[in-house]
């Protein structure tokens, strides 16, 4: 009898439990090289980002910068972690199909202002049919229940989508609305992390994360997402979406100008 190999045991726990737990994904040294590039994409480009493409608790005050999409479009260095990496790799291999990139994020919570991420399921927002996509999140800095690591609900990715409504946080604007069954709260799982861990989660898999509460500590990480190729977009939908979300965003802008 053959035995059972490292990736069929990380595949069969990701089927399992909606995610998987990769500890030391990138050496120190990786992670020092992201956050050098990070500190000079947010000096030199990010005063020229969108809107729609750069958030801030507080946008008078560039400190407070919380959210950026698309790195991979703004930087080779990203583009080149994004595509053809370890990172697409393994979406492969935990959807067990070819994959497509969509989306490469910065993500901070601020001290003190750093607010929670609602409970919410990703693919609510990426629209597909079948929804069969990974969404990747890698620490750059230590992360615990002060400064609002992610927290999972163990198995949820296999009950479908459940209802979602307009929370009022920028970047993260649908959120569960029935969220915090005892079902729920029983199969709900934390996970500190330090630099370089990285966690990947399926597209329906119930996620979360408080705010930060620390006085002087940021909540710095990267999030990566894949789409199977099996799984097909509704663009009619994600693109009045799209514009939508837009929309508001320069409205917020303009009123907070």
């Amino acid at each position: 009898m053959e035995s059972i190999t490292e990736k069929e045991i990380l595949c069969q726990a990701f089927r399992r439990d909606g995610f998987v737990f990769l500890p030391g994904f990138l050496s120190p040294e990786e992670v020092n090289d992201v956050n050098a590039q990070l500190e000079k994409l947010i000096r030199e480009v990010v005063p020229t980002m969108p809107p729609e493409h750069a958030f801030y608790e507080n946008r008078d005050d560039p400190s407070t910068l919380k959210q950026l999409q698309t790195l991979f479009s703004y930087d080779p260095f990203f583009h080149q972690m994004m595509f053809g990496s370890r990172f697409e790799n393994l979406a492969a291999v935990l959807l067990d199909d070819a994959v497509t990139g969509q989306n490469m994020q910065y993500f901070n919570k601020p001290p003190k202002i750093g607010k929670p991420t609602p409970a919410h399921q990703d693919g609510y927002y990426f629209m597909l049919e079948p929804n069969e996509a990974v969404t990747m999140w890698m620490a750059l800095e230590p992360v615990d229940e002060e400064n609002g690591c992610v927290r999972y609900v163990r198995g949820s990715h296999l009950r479908g989508l459940r209802p979602h409504g307009r929370t009022g946080v920028l970047g993260f604007s649908q959120g569960m609305t029935d969220f915090g069954t005892p079902d729920d709260l029983a199969n709900e799982v934390y996970f500190p992390t330090q630099p370089g861990d990285l966690l990947v989660h399926h597209s329906l898999t119930i996620h979360r994360a408080d705010g930060n509460a620390s006085e002087n500590r940021t909540r710095k990480a990267l999030g990566f997402i894949y789409y199977a190729e099996r799984a097909k977009e509704d663009m009619t939908r994600k693109q009045a979406y799209q514009m939508q979300l837009a929309a508001e965003l320069r409205a917020r802008t303009d009123t907070t100008a």
